[in-house]
């Protein structure tokens, strides 16, 4: 039995095989939403579907929506030609229990997937006419933390960024070039209003989505490319929005297992691929059981029903907390931490890093010890069972196919809120524990390590993609730092560490130099140094 629209009314089917279907009338939902869009989502990847679509899908089944969420993108337009439409837009959720069951849900809401490709003028017509039309409600974005990025470390736009404020509305080639035209066809359709809402795992998202819009539209502004009044329109929260949010769950990459128990059950066309740019996809997504989404419950439009969809909707001072807890203590930290060690130490499974003692120790005592005592509690989520879920249930779930290296990708681009906004607290409310970290200066001069691109064996091994591995590759090497090297690296960092734009704070000036120093001089002493090197350091 193929996956496709015309099977999901063959009901006995998917009965005899534990698939629940969805509970409304499918084309009625896309012949309402293609009408009166409501929900538009930029970014088309696992966790959009595993929990986004969702979301949405649950109000639908209850009757508390009639639209679904059209979906868009501004990369990797085979994931749309490849995943999307030769399976009628249609995704299996395969939800994997600890207990070793997996649980199996067709998605039907997602109506239409659009890629935002300049190129093709009727899929940039239809996009107009969903961001031009009064009812539209919300554009959400999972582009992960780099779609946001305007500039490089140095902070120097990058040539697109350029390209389209030099070039205006018309053809923008970044995704923030692409918001700000679809917010300038809205503007002139009626300066409609609008939520923007980041759901990516990102310190205050919606800051960062809102800011780089308006970098965007003030070049357009001062260059008179748009209408003087745009740029006071999308800066007024009451007309368009930018609300913080914080949201969790692990959606790993397709895996084959998974491929072949479906396959098992009759499922007969489905397939995973590896698009040009890198990025794993399949007609289904397996993932966790654990979510969380806490939404800024700011919509100039108005909203669905979001919570009868498990959303928890509060305000920005709880959000921000939410998000410190999670993001830069309880579970984004630990698992760079078990990235970057997992990748040197040969590693492909996360759950198989926590049966290793001197891992598990590592993020247990850095998360108990140096994380989680300078956390707000958000009170709508406790920290310590949050963070205890975390160690003893979600990162040991050995059913979850979630690998280092997919954590290992764009390193650089987490650090500065993983790390360093748990470093900046510990500097301006406790300096006097500063020498007390052990841990967190070791996962930054285990980063260092793993940019060496070589393991404890002594092999070379493939870097995850990171915008800015090479930036610092070359900057190891200009410091004469390599794997074997019998000097000490001590003062051929200061430049390195001083990067605030990557560990969100001058390591140099918080202190933590020397202890990075020294773990580093340890790592890349000789082969087996990672491992001795961490042993020494969690039993300590």
């Amino acid at each position: 039995m193929d996956l496709s629209k015309t099977n999901l009314k063959n009901t006995e089917f998917w009965d005899s095989i534990n698939v629940v279907l969805p509970k409304y009338d499918i084309d009625k939902v896309i012949a309402n939403t293609t009408a009166n869009p409501t929900w538009l989502h930029v970014g088309g990847g696992n966790i959009f579907r595993a929990f986004i679509a969702r979301i949405n899908q649950r109000l639908l089944n209850q009757g508390l929506a009639d639209t679904g969420i059209i979906v868009c993108g501004t990369q990797d337009y085979e994931n749309f030609e490849k995943i999307y439409k030769p399976f009628d837009n249609l995704t299996i959720i395969c939800d994997l229990k600890s207990d070793g069951n997996t649980g199996y849900e067709i998605i039907g809401n997602i109506t239409e997937a659009v890629p935002a490709n300049y190129d093709n003028e009727e899929n940039i017509k239809r996009l107009n006419e969903i961001v031009t039309n009064p009812s539209l409600q919300i554009i959400s974005f999972t582009i992960t933390e780099k779609g946001y990025a305007l500039r490089d470390a140095d902070g120097k736009l990058f040539a697109q960024a350029v390209e389209d404020m030099e070039n205006g509305p018309a053809h923008p080639v970044t995704c923030m070039g692409f918001i700000a035209s679809a917010l300038y066809e809205r503007f002139k359709a009626g300066k409609f209003p609008l939520a923007l809402v980041s759901m990516d795992n990102c310190s205050h998202n919606g800051d960062k989505l809102k800011t780089s819009v308006l970098e965007i539209i003030g070049a357009w502004t001062d260059k008179g490319l748009v209408d003087g009044a745009f740029k006071d329109y999308v800066d007024d929260p009451t007309l368009v929005a930018f609300p913080w949010t914080m949201i969790d769950k692990i959606t790993p990459r397709p895996s084959d297992e998974i491929l072949n128990q479906l396959t098992f059950l009759g499922i007969d066309n489905l397939k995973s691929v590896k698009t040009t740019t890198g990025v794993y996809a399949a007609p289904f997504v397996n993932a966790e059981v654990p979510e969380y989404l806490v939404v800024e419950d700011l919509f100039p439009n108005g909203r669905p029903d979001l919570a009868k969809g498990g959303v928890i909707l509060t305000d920005r001072d709880t959000v921000d907390k939410a998000e410190r807890m999670k993001v830069t203590a309880c579970l984004n930290p630990l698992h760079t931490a078990l990235a970057i060690f997992g990748c040197l130490l040969g590693f492909t499974k996360i759950s198989d890093e926590m049966n290793d003692e001197d891992l598990k120790k590592l993020v247990t005592t850095m998360g108990y010890n140096e994380c989680l005592p300078v956390v707000c509690d958000p009170k709508i989520l406790n920290p310590e069972a949050f963070l205890k879920e975390v160690l003893e249930e979600r990162f040991p779930n050995p059913f979850l196919p979630d690998t280092p290296q997919r954590i290992a990708t764009d390193t650089s681009q987490k650090l500065p809120i993983r790390y360093g906004i748990t470093i900046n607290s510990y500097v301006n409310d406790a300096p006097e524990k500063i020498p007390s970290l052990k841990l967190i200066p070791l996962v930054i001069a285990g980063w260092l390590r793993y940019l060496l691109a070589v393991d404890d064996n002594g092999n070379a091994f493939e870097l995850s993609s990171d915008p800015l591995a090479e930036f610092f590759r070359n900057e190891l090497k200009k410091a004469g730092i390599s794997f074997g090297m019998t000097d000490s690296v001590k003062g051929k960092l200061t430049s390195i560490l001083a990067n605030e734009t990557v560990f969100g704070s001058d390591l140099n000036k918080a202190g933590l130099t020397p202890a990075i120093e020294c773990y580093l001089d340890k790592l890349i002493k000789e082969t087996g140094a990672v491992r001795k090197t961490l042993h020494e350091a969690v039993a300590n």
